[in-house]
């Protein structure tokens, strides 16, 4: 092809064409459409989860920090089935466990999901989700009590950026125990709780919980079926220059993106700000 040619041209524009149209996140015009729309996008998360299998009788629950109460944040109420999760049946809770009047009719709190997500949310202002469900592989890779192996391309989003919580001490009830998983995950975007199940704290964590049950289930299969061989590891510096690729809050966010998409075509509904 010939510099300046037509078929050049034309390639340079869709490039940059493509580039315009990269899809951006939302903007809201005020605070209350912001927290409808956060409403909106946690209660669909929760139908996800349900939808993943991600439910365990009452266990699992999802927070959003809101937006205009920034020491408040929206949860689950206790006891509601995950797919069955709407925008007007969460709960605002303030960090000192009291329920306020925007909440949803049904009224019932877990104990855990405020004791863990209130230390989380209350020591990482940058936190605007985080979640906990007992999901499947999630629960069997903590029993081992080790960290996720660099394995694939998609263990390297949490190269550096998944603790472990090795102190189990049954259900968490107690707020001290709340600020023992808060002080375990520190600045990362993950925790393994050891014989327990998977935490995930970020500005997209659907995706990124979703990305680390898998995760855990690759490495599950991959000592399973290595026929005594030990899976070949990614050096540090590669899995170090691939999690700065693939494991950053904007890739989460659009990777994340086609779980809401297609949810939506599915249900027929999409978000509508009456104003």
């Amino acid at each position: 092809m010939k510099p300046g040619s037509d078929m050049e041209n034309k390639t340079a524009t869709t490039s940059s064409a493509s580039q315009t149209a990269f899809p951006q996140p939302r903007q809201f015009s005020n605070k209350l459409e912001e927290r409808a729309f956060l409403k909106f996008r946690l209660a669909q998360a929760f139908r996800l989860f349900g939808e993943f299998g991600f439910d365990e009788g009452v266990a699992g629950h999802i927070t959003v920090r809101d937006p205009i109460k920034p020491d408040c944040f929206w949860v689950n109420p206790f006891g509601k089935h995950f797919v069955l999760i709407q925008p007007e049946d969460l709960l605002l809770v303030s960090h000192d466990g009291v329920i306020l009047d925007e909440s949803g009719p049904q009224r019932l709190l877990n104990t855990a999901a405020f004791q863990i997500h209130s230390a989380i949310h209350s020591a990482r202002p940058d936190v605007l989700c985080a979640a906990h469900s007992h999901s499947i592989f999630g629960r069997a890779f903590s029993t081992l009590g080790r960290e996720l192996e660099m394995i694939t391309q998609d263990a390297c989003k949490f190269y550096n950026d998944c603790a472990i919580y090795t102190n189990f001490r049954g259900v968490v009830l107690d707020e001290e125990e709340g600020r023992n998983i808060a002080n375990a995950i520190g600045d990362k975007k993950a925790v393994i709780l050891q014989n327990h199940g998977l935490l995930v704290a970020t500005t997209a964590t659907l995706y990124y919980f979703l990305a680390l049950e898998k995760c855990c289930e690759v490495q599950l299969l991959a000592d399973a079926g290595g026929y005594g061989k030990t899976p070949i590891k990614i050096n540090n510096e590669e899995a170090a220059a691939t999690g700065k690729q693939i494991g950053t809050m904007r890739n989460g966010w659009f990777s994340g993106l086609p779980q809401f998409e297609s949810l939506e075509a599915r249900e027929g509904v999409r978000f509508d700000w009456q104003g």
